[in-house]
């Protein structure tokens, strides 16, 4: 007979509820303002004060733009989602990780920030700066614009590559190189796409990695290196709307298409592009399944004509307990457990009483005596021992012995 012993596990407890993580709109809000402060502070500041001195500018500013991306993030991130960029809150809302409510608020914020930190760069520029880089031939006239301009975003004539080449084209004769309209939204499109693609992909809930922040600086290091030659690297219209605001002679010149300000809405056009890109394959291709519902089970049953479907539901309220059984025999694995949702009450004994036992009546205990030929004289004033008294229970033979 193989016999259990039941040993009893207490249930788990409860676990507490997670802590909520939405800020409030306007945390979130100056997050992103503060954000996209720090990244136009970072990129344009750097960018503005190399292109006047012999060393590169590129790597600098890519350095420059992904550090400060990989520390904003890693820092504040958590509160707003870490976009920083309009270009990325239109990817991140287009894969269903934020909410369209929050798109335009966000676009304000951005642009509200990276204006700010133009305009502290803008107003901080060393005096007669302008004058003596003007008299280098380093910048067409003696303006602070036209300093400005050197990091503003554009295409053709306004592109890096143009100006590098530009003093020795005057010299040896014909065109300077510069990327066009359609290079630009494509380069644009393209740096910005990976960029964005890289942030939804890092800040899935199912990869889980630590090393988001600096993945996402890296993302950005690349891009800027990749495109700054061609267009100036925005992958952030917030950066380019900055930069162009203090590069315009008067606001009027972003929307008149004139000068390199003019060029704006190129640098809006490609990043968010790629954005949407980014977005829309994430969604249709690396998005999290939802789990399938009752209805959809049903639905799907039908469709593939297996019948009638019957769908039970176990709705588990709580458990105080859980019963193991473990088995005590060879015969049986250990690891075969079986549960049991209640503890089954133990069962106690009964305690048996003795029956009682009647002493005999004195006088029976005389009249047997008396009766007995043999037996010794006993006086009754004494006790009498179990080998003098006849069993009382019985009557004693006929031959008048006891027994």
């Amino acid at each position: 007979m193989t016999s259990e012993t039941q040993t009893v596990v207490p249930a788990p407890a409860e676990p507490a509820p997670p802590a909520t993580t939405q800020a409030s709109l306007a945390a979130r809000l100056g997050a992103e303002a503060f954000g996209t402060f720090a990244l136009v502070l970072a990129i344009v500041g750097v960018a503005l004060y190399l292109q006047f001195t012999n060393a590169g500018i590129v790597l600098p500013v890519a350095l420059a733009g992904g550090l400060i991306v990989a520390s904003l993030a890693a820092a504040i991130g958590h509160v707003s989602g870490g976009h920083y960029n309009p270009a990325v809150t239109l990817g991140v809302t287009l894969a269903g990780r934020a909410r369209w409510a929050d798109v335009l608020p966000y676009w304000v914020a951005q642009l509200v920030g990276g204006i700010v930190a133009a305009g502290a760069l803008f107003i901080t520029l060393p005096e007669h700066l302008a004058s003596t880089m003007k008299a280098a031939n380093l910048i067409p006239d003696d303006s602070s614009h036209a300093i400005f301009a050197g990091t503003a975003n554009g295409f053709g004539t306004h592109s890096p590559i143009h100006a590098s080449f530009a003093s020795f084209v005057a010299q040896s004769g014909g065109t300077a190189p510069g990327s066009t309209l359609i290079q630009a939204i494509l380069v644009e499109a393209i740096v910005t796409a990976v960029f964005v693609g890289i942030i939804i992909a890092v800040t899935d809930k199912r990869t889980n990695s630590i090393l988001a922040p600096v993945s996402i600086g890296l993302a950005l290091f690349v891009g800027i290196a990749v495109s700054a030659p061609l267009t100036n690297a925005s992958l952030n219209p917030a950066r380019s709307t900055a930069s162009a605001v203090f590069a315009a002679d008067s606001l009027g010149d972003i929307f008149t298409g004139h000068g390199v300000a003019g060029q704006l809405w190129v640098f809006w056009v490609g990043p968010l592009l790629g954005a949407a890109i980014a977005g829309l394959f994430y969604l249709a291709f690396a998005a999290p399944k939802p789990e399938p519902t009752v209805e959809d089970v049903v639905a799907e049953a039908l469709a593939n004509g297996d019948g009638v479907v019957v769908v039970e539901e176990t709705v588990v309220t709580e458990v105080d307990a859980v019963i193991v059984a473990a088995p005590t025999t060879d015969d049986v694995p250990a690891e075969e457990l079986v549960a049991a949702p209640e503890a089954a009450a133990p069962v106690e004994a009964a305690p048996v009483e003795a029956a009682p036992v009647e002493a005999p009546d004195v006088d029976d205990v005389t009249r047997t005596r008396s009766t007995t030929a043999d037996a010794p004289e006993v006086p009754l004033d004494e006790p009498a021992t179990g080998d003098e008294l006849p069993d009382a229970r019985t009557d004693g033979p006929a031959d008048g012995t006891t027994r």
